[in-house]
């Protein structure tokens, strides 16, 4: 059983060493327990600090692209390392490495394809009143649509198994948490959460630039994952809004018309004309896109099987190597 821990980083050389030192030196029932830092186009020794303290892995963006590109490339490289179970963290220190044994045991014992680490955030002191019910509510949004039970959606404690590492495609550029849990709702994997420790605050969150832009971010993010898979019932509810709203002049309309006062109101009928004929078309496209869902599912369920095919051989290849005794003189 291997496990790999992710750490995606972006000019993290301060914080880094703190977080690779609070990592467990081993985990029960783990035979191999290797870390993989995500370089995300740092411009500080952030690649430098983690060779220095030994890491395993070393992985390197040219450019700054994000959270979520970094956790894909964390992801992939972790795939073709053999991990069985993958771990991610922050670099900030912001969780309590001591609780990655407790993260992995649900995997390890064949209980959940994802755990979650909960932060239990209603109790984190550096956390404002305001954020704490934002993340509550946001939460409750979340489990709705994706139809799980997790505390904390956004946390980035989490670990992941191989097979449910295969089946993810993260499209978004901001963040992977949110889209990460409606995906696995979606395709009808076993979510676990286990409560984590938090570490006192050593900087502000880089991935937002207010609060207003994040939860803008977020809303956008749940809003384009949820219509990736209720295509039709999106469209169709608002399609039925507007076609609901153009009956209203469409009426004010006849009811003027009935009494011979039609032709006064004319822009009523024309209004309402162009909002039900508006509602319409969404009925269309979101018929259109339904198809265009299946379609999609249909080519996530090949790019599935051309990774596991993919990564079945580059294994059997690094064994192989592994094995061949070196060539004589």
């Amino acid at each position: 059983m291997k496990v790999i821990i992710q750490i995606p980083c972006f000019n993290e050389e301060r914080t880094l060493p703190q977080t690779l030192a609070d990592l467990p030196a081993e985990i029960p029932g783990v035979d191999e327990l290797e870390v993989l830092v995500i370089d995300d186009g740092s411009t500080d020794r952030t690649a430098e600090v983690a060779r220095e303290q030994g890491v395993h892995h070393v992985v390197s963006h040219h450019l700054n692209q994000g959270l979520a590109s970094a956790f894909r490339s964390g992801i992939d490289t972790c795939l073709k390392l053999g991990a069985d179970v993958i771990v991610n963290t922050d670099a900030d220190n912001q969780y309590a490495g001591c609780d990655i044994p407790r993260l992995v045991a649900p995997i390890l014992e064949g209980k959940a394809d994802i755990v979650i680490g909960d932060r239990q955030t209603d109790s984190i002191e550096h956390f404002s009143f305001v954020k704490k019910k934002l993340q509550r509510l946001g939460g409750m949004v979340v489990r709705k649509l994706s139809k799980t039970d997790v505390p904390d959606v956004v946390s980035g404690f989490r670990a992941i198994s191989r097979d449910a590492a295969l089946q993810f495609n993260i499209f978004s550029f901001f963040s992977y948490t949110i889209e990460m849990i409606i995906q696995s709702g979606k395709k009808r994997l076993n979510i676990a959460s286990v409560p984590v420790g938090v570490n006192a605050q050593t900087r502000e969150s880089r991935l937002f630039e207010s609060m207003p832009k994040f939860i803008e971010q977020s809303a956008l993010t749940l809003i384009r994952t949820y219509s990736m898979y209720h295509a039709l019932r999106v469209f169709f509810y608002i399609g039925f809004v507007f076609s609901i709203i153009g009956t209203i002049p469409i009426a004010r309309f006849l009811y003027f018309y009935f009494r011979g006062d039609g032709g006064g109101h004319l822009q009523s009928l024309v209004l309402g004309g162009v909002l039900v004929t508006m509602g319409f078309m969404a009925f269309l496209i979101g018929l259109l896109a339904d198809v265009i869902a299946f379609n999609r599912q249909l080519l996530e369920r090949i790019l599935e099987r051309l990774r596991r095919l993919e990564l079945t051989v580059d294994l059997g290849e690094s064994r192989r190597n592994v094995d061949e005794p070196p060539a004589g003189p």
